[in-house]
């Protein structure tokens, strides 16, 4: 079986492994950062690997791609990689092609960095180019934040790591339960009913057990085949619209952003972490978040002058208290913020959330 060949699903990794790589399979002793961007990892027999990183959007043109991939022939034999937060690796085992290759990519206006104590790419959801259900779009605002935060890409002047993720709804495909700062995009109006489209494009049972909180019912007018909602029992996660698309629950105008801190899923010095509620609602404001970019920047700021050093953010503000965390970020407390969960007590002072 070892040796079939099959055309279902992708080739097994291991044949595009670098050679040193793939003769120090997990025989790996050390790894350093030598400068922003440029990483080395050294084997239990001496080898070396050095890795320069790049930052690249999630969304790239094969243009794109083949000019990366002329850049990985012509300096790292061929051999690149993609991480998960959409950076790009050059593999080199020649430490004498780290400068020219460097001087090739900022010829190209290809970022160097992403190492260490600073701001990474940040990951993110589909957005407004593909996906059906997102309050805000993806690729706009990651590219707004980070051309605003670029200084802290090529740098390691922050405290420690800082994780951006961004999710255009409370669906969540991206990482915001778990990362630094954390965009998240929200909808505030329940979903409008087409009841015309209704009966032609939905299967009227499955769309009422699609409602996380029992808000939608079959219309009480029996000859009308379709539903009704009830908004006070919704929660606008469009969970509905999923599954029926006669319920569109995007609104321009009233759907924003919400921020999100303290996340992170390391578990050095405390345990993983989920983010916690910063500021509930932000304007959906195309093309460039003007709030959404000076809000991210103002807590980044505050957290780089702040925080001890190897310090995240969520363990930053649980030293300084949630209180001082409003006060310094000159974030305005509001209802939002209050824990009215019956249960809460379980969890009372366990997270950000007041109760009085």
């Amino acid at each position: 079986m070892t040796e079939r060949k099959t055309d279902i699903g992708p080739p097994h990794y291991e044949q595009f492994l670098p050679p040193v790589i793939k003769e120090n399979y997990g025989k790996w002793k050390s790894h350093a950062i030598l400068e922003p961007g440029v990483l080395k990892h050294t084997a239990e027999n001496g080898a070396e690997i050095f890795s320069v990183r790049i930052g690249s959007g999630r969304l790239v043109t094969t243009d794109f791609v083949n000019e990366v991939c002329d850049v990985a022939d012509k300096f790292s034999d061929g051999y690149l990689r993609f991480t998960s937060r959409n950076n790009i690796e050059f593999l080199l085992t020649d430490k004498t092609k780290i400068d020219p290759l460097k001087a090739d990519l900022k010829s190209k206006g290809w970022p160097v960095g992403g190492t260490g104590h600073s701001v990474t790419n940040i990951v993110h959801t589909q957005g407004w180019v593909h996906c059906h259900t997102p309050a805000i779009d993806a690729s706009g605002i990651v590219k707004a934040v980070m051309d605003d935060l670029y200084e802290y890409f090529g740098s390691h002047k922050l405290p420690a790591q800082v994780r951006i993720a961004l999710a255009c709804c409370l669906n969540m495909c991206g990482a915001v339960h778990c990362s630094d700062i954390a965009i998240l995009g929200i909808h505030r109006t329940a979903p409008k009913v087409a009841h015309e489209r209704l009966r032609h494009l939905c299967e009227i049972p499955t769309t009422i057990a699609s409602c996380p909180t029992g808000a939608i019912r079959p219309h009480p007018d029996k000859s009308i085949k379709s539903v009704v909602v009830n908004e006070e029992r919704c929660m606008y996660c469009g969970n509905c619209y999923t599954m029926c698309p006669a319920l569109p629950v995007f609104d321009a105008e009233k759907g924003g952003v919400a921020l999100l801190v303290g996340g992170k899923v390391s578990n050095s010095k405390t345990p993983p972490a989920f983010s916690r509620l910063a500021v509930p609602y932000l304007p959906n404001n195309p093309p460039l978040w003007p709030e959404v970019v000076a809000a991210i920047r103002k807590i980044l700021v505050t957290y780089e002058k702040g925080a001890n050093k190897w310090e995240r953010v969520g363990e930053w503000i649980e030293r300084i208290g949630w209180e001082r965390f409003f006060e310094v970020c000159e974030i305005p407390f509001v209802f939002q913020h209050i824990d009215d969960y019956r249960w809460a007590y379980d969890t009372y002072r366990t997270s950000m959330h007041f109760k009085f």
